[in-house]
């Protein structure tokens, strides 16, 4: 068997990994309702994740009425209580990651995570998938002063995995403004959470299902 071409694979979560958006439209809408506001459809709310849970807590009272910097830190708290006790109440892994992981794994790769969303709670989801052992290391969007796209989370992700060769396979222009500030070539899926089509977002591959995955990064 050749060698893989990356040491390391850097993952996304929400919408690349997993399919986190019902449990997120719960505990938006959860939110919204105590604030006295109308609900939103799930289809809006994938159009608002990917930058932190401040920034979507944001967009979704931005999309239901007024927002100021006191409601959001009033609405933050809101959304948590519900949302870390319910996050895989729904989610689920996309169809394939589990064995595109296993395969990278075995073709020698080590995996890791950098996403906007808490470090904390990216790793309670990770342990309810079962794949806590998976990843050499989690990068959230709380685990240093700044998260994504500024390439300083990449680059630790990738550090605390061991270093090397990596590439970083995610859902949005989050994702790929990131990579490409780390230098990194960058692989989207085309059903993941985005503000746009996936033809605009400007990564390097794109692939269409799971088990496109390590052919496609064998090209890059």
């Amino acid at each position: 068997m050749e060698s893989f071409p990356f040491a390391i694979v850097v993952f996304d979560l929400d919408g690349t990994l997993a399919n986190t958006a019902p449990d997120l439209t719960d505990a938006l809408n959860h939110m919204l309702v105590r604030l006295g506001r109308r609900t939103v459809p799930a289809t809006q709310v994938i159009e608002m994740v990917g930058r932190g849970m401040r920034n979507l807590i944001e967009r979704g009272l931005g999309a239901t009425g007024e927002v100021t910097p006191a409601l959001v830190d009033r609405a933050l708290p809101i959304f948590l209580e519900y949302y870390e006790p319910h996050l895989a109440d729904k989610s689920r892994p996309y169809d394939g990651a589990a064995a595109a992981l296993d395969l990278l794994q075995v073709r020698g790769a080590r995996l890791a995570i950098c996403t906007n969303k808490p470090e904390g709670l990216t790793r309670k989801l990770l342990d309810a998938f079962g794949w806590t052992e998976k990843f050499a290391s989690v990068i959230g969007g709380d685990t240093l002063p700044v998260r994504k796209p500024d390439a300083l989370p990449l680059r630790e992700a990738i550090a605390r995995a061991g270093g090397g060769r990596a590439v970083m396979v995610g859902d949005s222009v989050t994702d790929i403004q990131t990579a490409r500030a780390a230098g990194l070539p960058c692989l989207a899926v085309t059903f993941g959470f985005r503000d746009r089509p996936v033809a605009e977002l400007g990564a390097t591959l794109l692939i269409d299902r799971f088990d496109e995955l390590v052919p496609a990064l064998e090209k890059l």
